[in-house]
């Protein structure tokens, strides 16, 4: 299966995010290749804080051949995003690249999370002109999208950020766990209990 979608308030999404990424970055690791997750978004919309949040709650995840871009104290975003790009390439040899990104989706699906091997296109809701980022993408459906959609990032609840945060950055934690071992016990006092 190429395409993921679970919704972020089920116990099992952890482990089908865990699943999920084990299986489809397993030849990664093989490989040796670096795996950089880029979390994508500003601590100044609640609706776009997704990708720093879940970036703040793994950037104690580092390990071998796992790098982490974008959290609350240093962002990626649409100001930074060609530099960060530019930066990873340059220092990274045919880096596999996984982006995290908030989107708006229907009314049915907002709380849900959607892993994809494909790359996810940054500020699209608000027609932002960006390059598509990643091999691979993890989203999660903030909000609905519609009419005035900056409006509607600006006016989403914390509350469903939050949970989508917490169930992604643990999936990414028990996937990095399940494929390469050694935990750090300072990601367990970021991500609270396990």
């Amino acid at each position: 299966m190429s395409k993921l979608i679970c919704d972020a308030t089920s116990s099992k999404t952890i482990f089908e995010i865990r699943d999920y990424l084990f299986e489809k970055l397993k030849p990664i690791i093989n490989d040796n290749r670096t795996i950089v997750f880029i979390c994508i978004g500003t601590d100044r919309s609640t609706g776009d804080s997704l990708g720093p949040l879940v970036g703040y709650k793994l950037k104690c995840l580092i390990r071998k051949n796992i790098i982490l871009y974008g959290d609350l104290e240093n962002p990626v975003h649409a100001k930074n995003l060609h530099q960060t790009l530019n930066e990873i390439n340059s220092l990274y040899d045919n880096p596999y690249i996984i982006a995290i990104d908030a989107c708006l989706g229907n009314l049915q699906n907002v709380g849900k999370v959607i892993l994809d091997q494909k790359p996810l296109f940054p500020g699209l809701a608000v027609n932002k002109d960006l390059p598509a980022v990643g091999d691979l993408s993890i989203t999660g459906i903030v909000n609905i999208s519609g009419n005035f959609e900056f409006m509607v990032l600006q006016n989403t609840r914390l509350f469903t950020v939050m949970t989508l945060a917490d169930t992604i950055s643990k999936g990414i934690y028990h996937f990095a766990i399940k494929a390469i071992g050694g935990r750090n016990n300072s990601i367990g006092k970021v991500l609270g209990n396990l």
